[in-house]
């Protein structure tokens, strides 16, 4: 049945679009990740100038919103594209294939690095991922988090009230935060590692769960409100993506981890801990209807590589191996297998 009204709905979609001949106007809706947004976004307003049929709509929502809304099905009030600050998850990909989405391309973008950020004339900080999950777990190793400053973390660090600014649990930077920092910092300790085999449920509510006592702040998705809250606070801490640090170092400025400042060299080589990959993920029902989702994502890899538009505003272009298999993908958009996930 489920199978069956996939295909009812494809066939809307069609119609809707005037039978995919692509000679209508067609709308594509992107949705997603906040991180991506802005490339997303700058893709589509070029677009756009060159396809004075098509209009691009693009709507930041937090990466797990956006792929509960992509994995809602197929038809013509669903989204074509979602950006992605993580890859897609097993779970998320098995309520696509459920609600009739079973055609589902992953094409990488770029890399991104999460990033500490604080103000201009903040105290310079020198975090280890132990440091930030001490600060910012609700219950480190187990034990409710009693730690008011950084200080109280590591002696070696100022005696500043903790105040850390970040994504709420939508975002897939905040995914990104727990498995790139947070599970990082929290491995360090054996027994904690030890967990991992013996009880990976406890494990993950240990070592990623974020307290909830008003030390750590939900900001939102609003990456640029963020900038200017600590901007403005210069005791506070912000988790964002690398291209806002980038687009904005005349307010704010990045906080070591490990020693390694994020920079595009740093990110690219993934040297800096919160380097990660970015992604978009196309549902592939919809691009019968839609012809120009094809043609939109051939312009995406045009302006992806070195030198190219997307590095101008922030995105850290691929390295050469990995640009050269995104490309390819851009071109042959083969369906994503599901045994690369987790």
């Amino acid at each position: 049945m489920t199978r069956i009204l996939g295909v009812i709905a494809a066939a809307m979609l069609v119609a809707a679009c005037g039978g995919g001949s692509g000679s209508q106007s067609e709308q594509i809706k992107i949705v997603g990740s906040s991180t991506v947004y802005p490339f997303s976004r700058a893709v589509a307003e070029q677009f756009q100038r060159a396809n004075s049929g098509t209009s691009v709509i693009v709507e930041s929502t937090g990466t797990g919103a956006g792929i509960k809304l992509f994995c809602s099905g197929v038809g013509s009030e669903l989204p074509d594209i979602v950006n992605a600050s993580r890859q897609m998850k097993k779970s998320e990909h098995e309520a696509c294939q459920k609600a009739g989405a079973r055609n589902v391309i992953e094409v990488p973008i770029g890399i991104d690095g999460l990033t500490l950020i604080s103000a201009r004339g903040a105290p310079e900080f020198n975090l280890t991922t132990k440091d930030i999950y001490e600060a910012l777990a609700a219950n480190p190793y187990g034990q409710p988090n009693r730690a008011q400053t950084w200080k109280d973390v590591n002696p070696a660090l100022p005696a500043l009230r903790i105040r850390v600014l970040g994504p709420p649990p939508t975002s897939g930077t905040r995914d990104s935060l727990s498995e790139l920092i947070l599970e990082k910092g929290c491995n360090e300790n054996p027994e904690m590692k030890a967990l991992k085999d013996s009880d990976s449920d406890r494990h993950k509510d240990i070592c990623t769960k974020i307290r909830e006592d008003g030390l750590f702040v939900e900001a939102g998705e609003n990456d640029n409100l963020l900038v200017q809250k600590v901007a403005a606070d210069p005791g506070a801490l912000g988790v964002l993506g690398y291209s806002f640090l980038d687009e904005n170092a005349d307010r704010v400025k990045p906080v070591r981890i490990g020693g390694v400042n994020p920079t595009a060299e740093t990110i690219s080589n993934l040297t800096y801990p919160g380097a990660r990959k970015l992604y978009i993920y196309v549902k592939g029902e919809h691009m019968r209807a839609k012809p120009k989702i094809r043609d939109f994502i051939a312009a995406y890899a045009s302006a992806w590589g070195k030198g190219g538009a997307l590095e101008r505003i922030g995105l850290v272009p691929l390295d050469a191996a990995d640009a050269s298999a995104a490309t390819r993908q851009a071109t042959e958009l083969a369906p994503l297998d599901p045994a690369m996930l987790k």
